[in-house]
């Protein structure tokens, strides 16, 4: 009995250690997404006419403060990972 009780506590273990990293792995994704977005824009907005710089300007504004959401996120995820 004991062994049995011992088993089903490291598989609900093993289990949500591998549910944080997962989710540290996807929001690391999606901060490196964002990130490039924001380049992108930038690049775009180095290039662009005034009326289209404002508007590439703002948007690498919104993907750096999305990057910067994604990646504490994945930084809070990989803490909380049981070592």
């Amino acid at each position: 009995m004991k062994k049995s009780l011992l088993f089903v506590a490291s598989m609900a273990l093993t289990n949500l250690a591998l549910a944080q990293v997962g989710s540290t792995l996807s929001e690391g994704a999606k901060a490196t997404s964002e990130k490039a977005q924001q380049y992108g824009d930038q690049a775009k907005a180095a290039i662009s006419s005034q009326p289209d710089k404002s508007v590439d300007k703002a948007k690498a504004q919104v993907h750096k403060a999305k990057a910067h959401y994604h990646a504490k996120a994945a930084k809070d995820s990989a803490k909380a990972i049981p070592k």
